[in-house]
């Protein structure tokens, strides 16, 4: 049995189901500190909904999710969150962007006070971005590329302890998204988060963690029943950081493992064969 106090996130026995559908079924995951975790699945078997879920969103129908010695009961700024499409209020300003997660919660009058010690800080986190040359513009001035780094930008300023990012490169083009891919593991490995990637992209998967988590409702077990919620079906642990290994044959057989552990519906392995390699992993 893992330590919850060990990790800062643990989840365990989690079951997720919509009235009788259920889309996650016994999930049990340990994840410490300054992990680049990425879920990756076939479509629709739940890899958002488990990110809403550690983000507070959503409950859990039954089981817990613990973050940092405490279950989570709503949203919190130390979870952040970045989107596939940009969450930019179109009226502002790329630094107002920034900083506005900032000076909602404070009371009217001192959001005044505070803006040049926010606007300060907001400065370093596009320049962490490179964008500090485009605070003044307002979002339709700039590409896609660029507003999704003040997104992240935006997520950063919060100083989440874990970033969770929902397939946040799937709008951009080859060129700009490979960019992107990059700049988040300077900005991980500057910034000690912990961060949750969902992406449908294996290649992108296997090259940013330094885990990968594949959710699928592709297995089997005992009970015979045939609707099956979501699991963590492989769980491996991953050392790539270098672009070089893409064109390695190594890379694309451990794809090819991936998208047979988790993506094809004739491969039914049983629960007790599941390839939890990473050495967080563990199943009740």
């Amino acid at each position: 049995m893992q330590q919850q106090h060990n990790h800062i996130l643990f989840i365990e026995n989690v079951v997720k189901a919509y009235n009788s559908k259920i889309v996650l079924e016994d999930i049990d995951l340990a994840v410490s500190k300054g992990e680049f975790c990425t879920l990756v699945g076939p479509s629709g078997c739940g890899k958002s909904t488990l990110l809403r879920l550690i983000l507070g969103q959503e409950n859990a129908s039954s089981g817990k999710i613990i973050i940092e010695g405490k279950p989570v009961s709503r949203p919190s700024p130390e979870r952040g969150i970045v989107y596939q499409r940009y969450s930019l209020f179109p009226h502002l300003t790329v630094l107002e962007n920034i900083i506005i997660g900032k000076l909602l919660p404070l009371p009217f009058w001192k959001s005044f006070s505070a803006k040049k010690k926010f606007r300060e800080e907001a400065l370093h986190y596009l320049e962490s971005v490179q964008l500090s040359e485009h605070a003044e513009k307002y979002p339709h001035q700039l590409s896609g590329g660029m507003q999704q780094r003040v997104a992240i930008a935006q997520a950063l300023i919060m100083k989440p302890r874990i970033l969770l990012m929902d397939e946040p490169f799937g709008a951009l083009d080859p060129g700009t998204r490979e960019a992107m891919q990059v700049l988040i593991l300077e900005l991980w490995q500057a910034h000690g988060m912990t961060i949750f990637f969902v992406t449908h992209d294996l290649e992108e998967a296997v090259f940013l963690g330094t885990r990968i988590l594949v959710l699928s409702q592709f297995y089997r077990d005992d009970s015979g029943s045939i609707q099956r919620g979501a699991r963590i079906v492989a769980d491996y642990p991953l050392n790539t950081f270098s672009a070089k290994v893409k064109e390695t044959a190594e890379f694309a057989s451990f794809i090819q493992k991936i998208r047979y552990d988790g993506f094809d519906p004739k491969n039914l392995q049983h629960v007790t064969q599941f390839n939890l390699e990473h050495s967080d992993s563990f199943q009740n």
